[in-house]
């Protein structure tokens, strides 16, 4: 494999833990350890990390290193502003275009999130919770709308990754899900709108009791 191929590898990789909250901010990425992790060599790393840092995913530590970003209540805040600017314009859309095989999909990956939950697989179930984010736009079919949420970056809002503390927040996400869904299928776009407003504000306050 091509040595640009590999580093794109490592860095969809390492983008996709972040986003996700698997890499949570404060985490040092360090080179030979993710080159043996994904068997390949330092130079990919490095300019999968560099590309990483160049997207603002990354900051680099006073002696060196790349560490993943810290966010502060600001960063916070206008992460759940950008998500619900986009996401809101997202399920109007969506509305117009769905189809039962849409909303079976939406199910199977509810289903997906309940399981990772029940059986403690954390990392998993935010998987599951970025999935679906992206499903809604991927049933909207704007391309130019799905590549600017893609292009920005937007984390999740479940920075106690695993701990049990934040269980009830899982359980809120999961119930959230399922209630767009269902507003789907009673074809109630106000409900939606609702729920999904809610869900990212609540996850918004959530993160903040951890900031």
């Amino acid at each position: 494999m091509r040595e640009d191929s590999l580093s794109d590898k490592v860095y969809s990789e390492i983008r996709r833990k972040i986003l996700s909250n698997q890499l949570v901010p404060g985490n040092r990425l360090k080179e030979d350890a993710w080159a043996k992790k994904m068997d390949v060599s330092r130079v990919a790393v490095r300019e999968a990390l560099n590309r990483l840092f160049g997207e603002n995913l990354l900051e680099k530590g006073e002696k060196g290193g790349y560490f993943v970003k810290s966010m502060g209540i600001a960063d916070l805040r206008e992460i759940r502003q950008l998500r619900e600017v986009l996401e809101l314009g997202a399920l109007r859309i969506a509305f117009k275009k769905v189809t039962k095989e849409h909303i079976d999909e939406l199910d199977r990956i509810c289903n997906d999130f309940t399981l990772m939950v029940r059986n403690g697989y954390y990392g998993g179930a935010c998987e599951a919770d970025v999935k679906f984010h992206e499903t809604l736009f991927d049933i909207a079919g704007n391309k130019k709308l799905k590549d600017v949420y893609v292009a920005s970056n937007i984390p999740l809002f479940h920075l106690k990754l695993g701990q049990t503390s934040q269980m009830d927040d899982y359980e809120l996400t999961d119930k959230e899900h399922r209630e767009i869904v269902g507003a789907f299928k009673r074809k109630d776009l106000s409900l939606a709108e609702r729920v999904l407003s809610h869900h990212l504000e609540r996850g918004e306050l959530s993160a903040l009791e951890f900031a």
